[in-house]
């Protein structure tokens, strides 16, 4: 039986667009102030982690990157790149839900295989499979939404579509340990912040 590295999994912190509604895709928009907030916490909680670092190469991840891994090595990996939205890229989310009812149906995530342009759900596990398979060390990954959930699903063997928010949210470090998983996070504090 292979054993698996322990992976941890973050999400970019809260960018502008995250709070106006607009999706972004392949496109960008810095951090908040929360987003970086939520950057800070996430360095508390793995400063002591001894692993591989690696972000996506888009600019809300390398953003939070730099604030994680407070100056240590890391590098970008385009693997991690959140999923290609195409065209619906840049738009307001509840217009686009508004004028597409059929397509955002039920809350779940199969319209990111209809979106015109996009890169779809199946080229999206490929290329997490992909970065998975050369996982052979502890790895700390700063990723996107989608991204993540995909991750997630591949390495605890969890159907994708039934991953719901808590997962995927902003800020959120999860630390995957063979098949299982534990959401890190501090102790009697007040997490508005984090």
């Amino acid at each position: 039986m292979v054993t698996l590295p322990d992976l941890y999994l973050m999400r970019h912190g809260q960018t502008h667009w995250n709070v106006a509604g607009r999706l972004q895709g392949a496109l960008d928009s810095p951090l908040t102030d929360t987003g970086v907030s939520q950057a800070r916490c996430q360095a508390q909680l793995t400063r002591d982690i001894e692993a591989v670092r690696v972000s996506s190469p888009q600019g809300r991840a390398e953003q939070t990157a730099a604030i994680v891994f407070e100056g240590r090595a890391w590098h970008s990996d385009p693997r991690l790149s959140e999923i290609g939205i195409g065209s619906f890229a840049g738009q307001d989310a509840a217009k686009l839900r508004a004028e597409n009812p059929r397509l955002f149906r039920d809350g779940n995530l199969s319209w990111y295989d209809h979106c015109p342009g996009g890169e779809g759900l199946a080229a999206l596990q490929e290329r997490c499979r992909d970065f998975l398979k050369e996982h052979r060390a502890p790895t700390i990954v700063v990723t996107h939404g989608v991204t993540l959930a995909m991750l997630f699903a591949i390495r605890t063997g969890r159907n994708f579509a039934t991953i719901g928010p808590e997962i995927m949210r902003q800020g959120i470090v999860l630390h995957l340990t063979g098949r299982r998983f534990r959401i890190l996070q501090f102790s009697g504090i007040d997490h508005s912040q984090c």
